[in-house]
């Protein structure tokens, strides 16, 4: 029986893979790594140092594969979506079938969280039911960037008895109202903080978390919004991409 492992490996600090991470990381044969550009090779490259630095007396290799890309533009963003799992679906099936026995375990390296905005999980679910390939798999939780953002500012997520809600940009900005008294907002490549009407709630906002590039931002709205647009922009004409998320708080 084939198995994969599904790791996570934090948000980009290598000292923040736990000692489950790193016993997964010690039963691996083959390691499929996404290859999404070369604006993002420094996520691949991290990748590899996180194995070069726990992987102890254990022969291993990298196979690398394109992943697809979602399309974008006036399309209808969930059918883009499904098409996009449904590729990465095809890819995954012919790294499995192709790339290890029946008696490898192959792993999968999930930055922060393999449960939280990832599709690792549902696509090898998916593979399974379409009964093409044959396998077994187990998931290894990571440190995710919300918690990253927090212990690098010093706040807890939520305050005594409150409710916290975990969202995306896209939902923020589509107008979306939330009774939660402090919202982590995840995947907005629009600045849709700019939406709060409240200018005075408070934003803890940081990009490349637990990275040598790491960007903290936090004040009210109304004082640092505009500061935080200028240091996006200027952070994904540098490197090529970023990785956002911050907490909105209300006052």
């Amino acid at each position: 029986m084939k198995k994969l492992l599904v790791i996570g490996i934090g948000a980009g600090n290598p000292d923040y893979i736990t000692m489950q991470a790193v016993k997964a990381l010690n039963l691996v044969d083959v390691f499929f790594l996404m290859d999404k550009g070369q604006s993002k090779d420094k996520l691949i490259d991290l990748r590899r140092e996180i194995c070069d630095r726990y992987i102890t007396d254990r022969a291993y290799r990298f196979v690398q594969a394109q992943s697809p890309e979602r399309e974008r533009g006036d399309v209808d963003y969930k059918t883009s979506v499904d098409d996009l799992n449904l590729a990465k679906q095809l890819t995954f099936e012919r790294l499995i079938n192709e790339e290890m026995t029946d008696e490898q375990c192959a792993g999968f390296l999930v930055w922060g969280d393999p449960a939280l905005y990832d599709s690792t999980i549902r696509i090898l679910q998916a593979i399974l039911a379409s009964g093409r390939c044959v396998f077994e798999f187990e998931v290894i939780p990571g440190i995710t960037s919300v918690q990253a953002l927090a212990a690098r500012h010093k706040v807890p997520l939520n305050r005594i008895g409150r409710s916290i809600e975990i969202t995306t940009g896209r939902r923020l900005a589509a107008g979306q109202v939330s009774d939660a008294d402090s919202l982590v907002v995840m995947l907005d490549a629009e600045d849709s903080y700019h939406q709060v009407a409240d200018q005075d709630t408070e934003i803890y906002w940081g990009a490349y978390l637990g990275t040598p590039d790491e960007i903290l931002v936090r004040g009210k709205l109304g004082e640092v919004a505009d500061e935080i647009e200028r240091v996006r922009k200027a952070a994904r004409l540098a490197n090529g991409w970023i990785m956002d998320t911050y907490l909105l708080r209300k006052p």
